[in-house]
């Protein structure tokens, strides 16, 4: 970290030093696909709040084209490291994949942040990273069972449901389809199928679609995201079951909250998505600053129904 190695050569010498005084640390950080409407929301949050802040540091960010674009979050963090950036914030499209790079970037002295998507435990520490590496992020297993719960408890006895999956490769994927089966063993859903649809949203109607194919008597669709749920209520509308299955999400993203308003969709799952990137890039200039910051940072999840929405007051 320039900064530190600064410091410490100025009061070695016995001369005055400020963090204040000193370069601006640069803050880098590698979201995921900006075709999402989620990730489109942290993005404008973080690019606020750093303009918010640009007299306590520089800025740049990139995101990627589709979930699924892991090469390009690689290639950011690669070029992060030539750049020397202070401080990387980096929500991984897969929790394996881009452990090398971070490693890299750790061991040219820069600040690391994983936030959004866990990085593999077992992996990591198989790399290099330390057991207690810091994660900035949500409960994504509790969060997926509150949504699946509130579905389970508007269904009848018995009622079959589907689970539409994200990316199999990421940690947040995994945690949500976990805490979406946990829903369904503890209500006792009988579930026909869990497919993955990558995050994408025509993906998942095209998915959708052949599961109401299949499956004609769905009740139920548990969704790892709400771009997903855009394609799912679009299959719906088109077999022409609207009102007829009930959908939960996952990020409560502005067209699935009109949806909700719609009764479209029973319920999402909102983890604050304009405060998630501002949260790891907040924890990075701790630890930048001298604090030691390990484990995990619980960022909040919270449940928003359809009937939340509804009795909203008009804006």
């Amino acid at each position: 970290m320039k900064i530190k190695v600064l410091g410490a050569i100025l009061i070695a010498l016995g001369l005055p030093f400020s963090v204040q005084a000193a370069e601006k640390p640069h803050v880098c950080v590698v979201m995921k696909s900006l075709a999402n409407e989620f990730w489109r929301t942290v993005e404008i949050g973080v690019r606020d709040y750093a303009k918010e802040n640009q007299d306590k540091f520089t800025f740049e960010a990139v995101g990627l084209k589709n979930e699924s674009d892991i090469d390009t979050q690689i290639n950011a963090i690669e070029g992060y490291i030539t750049k020397q950036c202070d401080v990387i914030a980096v929500a991984p499209a897969n929790s394996v994949a881009l452990i090398p790079s971070i490693k890299r970037a750790m061991n040219a002295g820069i600040v690391v942040v994983n936030f959004d998507v866990r990085l593999d435990k077992k992996a990591a520490q198989q790399m290099g990273l330390p057991e207690d590496f810091l994660f900035v992020g949500p409960d994504n297993k509790l969060g997926a069972f509150e949504a699946g719960d509130y579905l389970a408890k508007n269904l009848p006895k018995n009622a079959n449901v589907v689970i539409i999956e994200g990316n199999p490769g990421a940690e947040n994927a995994i945690e949500r389809k976990e805490g979406y089966i946990k829903a369904v063993n503890d209500n006792n859903l009988n579930l026909l199928a869990s497919r993955t649809a990558h995050w994408e949203t025509e993906e998942a109607n095209t998915l959708m679609t052949n599961l109401l194919t299949r499956y004609p008597n769905i009740q139920g669709v548990m969704s790892a995201n709400d771009s997903m749920v855009l394609g799912v209520v679009k299959a719906i509308e088109a077999a022409g079951k609207t009102g007829e299955i009930k959908v939960v999400g996952f990020d409560f993203i502005a067209p699935v909250k009109q949806l909700m308003k719609d009764g479209k969709v029973l319920a999402s799952e909102d983890f604050f998505g304009k405060d998630l990137a501002v949260n790891a890039v907040k924890a990075g200039m701790k630890i930048y600053s001298g604090e030691n910051l390990t484990g995990w940072v619980k960022t909040p999840v919270r449940l928003v129904t359809s009937k939340d929405v509804q009795n909203e007051m008009p804006e």
